[in-house]
């Protein structure tokens, strides 16, 4: 049986992928808890009965954005794999930043949703603890940390989400920090890029150079 969330991915001018777009982008801003099926109808222009025909309760809708954003991020991450295949290290990362910040600068509900389930007080069951550990265990092994996903050490999962954590928390928090910079939103993705590369190339590479 072909759920809503594949009619919605197989049809993106569909009502259901109308209000999975916006659902995914008033959840990113608000979170689960401040967002309200109502608030995602009137975004819509639709009404409350409309939603929940598409989409059921508030849970099986954020449920829904969860799993779509899980299926995007090992989308870009297989394309990212690709690119940086073979390349040397300090080249993969750079390449790599570049590629991920992109994307979720494009999409900021993405590492808005990721930082509101891991730091925020309340949470909703959902997939995402499961699937993290695989997408960390994904890059460990595209950037030649670990021989395969299946046997990654710890000390190299930490390394990985250092990476990302800075990542969603310069995209998170633009709104913040931009205004503190007194820059445009070019030159903020452009310094944004730089500052991770000056952090996390050095770091990485440190032990090639010796």
């Amino acid at each position: 049986m072909t759920t809503p969330l594949e009619k919605a991915r197989q049809d993106p001018e569909s009502m259901k992928a109308r209000i999975l777009d916006v659902a995914r982008r008033i959840f990113g801003e608000y979170g689960f808890h401040g967002t309200t099926t109502r608030m995602i109808a009137q975004e819509v222009g639709i009404d409350i009965s409309t939603l929940h025909y598409h989409w059921g309760g508030k849970k099986d809708l954020y449920e829904s954005v969860v799993v779509d954003i899980n299926k995007d991020l090992r989308q870009k991450l297989s394309e990212v794999e690709k690119v940086i295949h073979g390349l040397p290290l300090s080249e993969r990362l750079a390449i790599s930043i570049d590629l991920t910040t992109d994307y979720l600068f494009d999409h900021p509900e993405v590492s808005n949703l990721i930082l509101y389930r891991y730091f925020g007080k309340t949470r909703c069951e959902g997939n995402f603890d499961a699937i993290v550990p695989e997408f960390t265990a994904d890059i460990a092994r595209s950037m030649g940390l670990a021989r395969d996903k299946k046997n990654v050490p710890p000390e190299t999962t930490m390394k990985v989400l250092a990476v990302m954590n800075s990542i969603h928390n310069f995209i998170s928090g633009e709104s913040f920090f931009r205004p503190m910079l007194k820059v445009d939103r070019e030159r903020y993705i452009a310094l944004v890029k730089e500052t991770l590369k000056f952090i996390h190339i050095p770091a990485f590479t440190q032990n090639e150079a010796t």
